[in-house]
């Protein structure tokens, strides 16, 4: 476990799934670890499980949310952007309210975050940004083409700015998991059985047959990999998009 003791974190969506992987073995590294998210009663119960994790409520779509967040913190040395959400739909049902919510939340919050954390971060002279993005940020997939343009928008946001911020001592780098054992996992495989009249595992396996190993990722083998690149082992790594996925892609 890479030592991070006294450091300081954000960790956007930080109430479940990856996020709250995230948060665990950022704690367990030594980091204090402030979490933010919409719904308050799931942040509150991630925060309480544990020492040194405080939370706020904040939507990072909304850019005065955001920035009072920043002010809020103080300070900060690593940020994780995690808040996400992946609606499907085939492209002629696309509407534009289901492919701006994609654009806000999977970038435009993005966006959000990783500019106010770059402008706290650069005083510093030390920081780490980490972007969880996905394998739809670097291929496509079906009835998902919000989400995907979202995500490859995100990686080409990580690599803009790891450029940037390269010599101020900031890495900017992104994971990219595959299909991942959380509950937005569940509510695709959810989505199929309706859509489709799969049973559960049917539906399971139809969105897993795109991962070699034909298991889905654990959130964290994710969490690991946030954690790896935050410490100083990675300090030389920055622009990168990492995959998680068990072979895919």
């Amino acid at each position: 476990m890479p030592d991070l003791d006294g450091r300081t974190a954000l960790v956007t969506g930080g109430g479940s799934g990856i996020g709250a992987a995230v948060t665990e073995q950022l704690l367990n590294a030594g980091v204090r670890v402030t979490i933010c998210g919409r719904r308050l009663h799931v942040l509150k119960q991630t925060a309480d499980r544990y020492a040194n994790c405080s939370y706020v409520q904040a939507d990072v779509t909304n850019e005065k949310a955001v920035t009072n967040m920043f002010a809020e913190l103080g300070g900060v040395d690593i940020v994780v952007i995690n808040a996400g959400a992946a609606d499907s739909a085939p492209i002629h049902k696309t509407d534009l309210d289901l492919w701006m919510r994609m654009i806000d939340v999977n970038l435009t919050g993005a966006y959000l975050v990783a500019r106010e954390a770059i402008k706290v971060i650069r005083k510093k002279g030390w920081g780490r940004v980490v972007m969880v993005s996905s394998t739809a940020g670097l291929k496509g997939y079906p009835y998902v083409s919000a989400y995907c343009a979202a995500k490859h928008g995100v990686i080409g946001l990580t690599r803009s700015l790891a450029i940037e911020t390269a010599k101020l001592g900031i890495t900017v780098n992104a994971v990219c998991p595959g299909y991942t054992e959380t509950p937005m996992l569940q509510d695709s495989i959810d989505n199929i059985v309706t859509k489709t009249g799969m049973d559960q595992d049917q539906a399971r396996q139809a969105l897993l047959t795109s991962n070699p190993m034909g298991r889905a990722i654990q959130p964290e083998e994710v969490a690991s990999t946030v954690t790896w690149l935050c410490s100083e082992g990675a300090s030389s790594i920055t622009g990168q998009a990492i995959i998680v996925a068990g072979g895919e892609l």
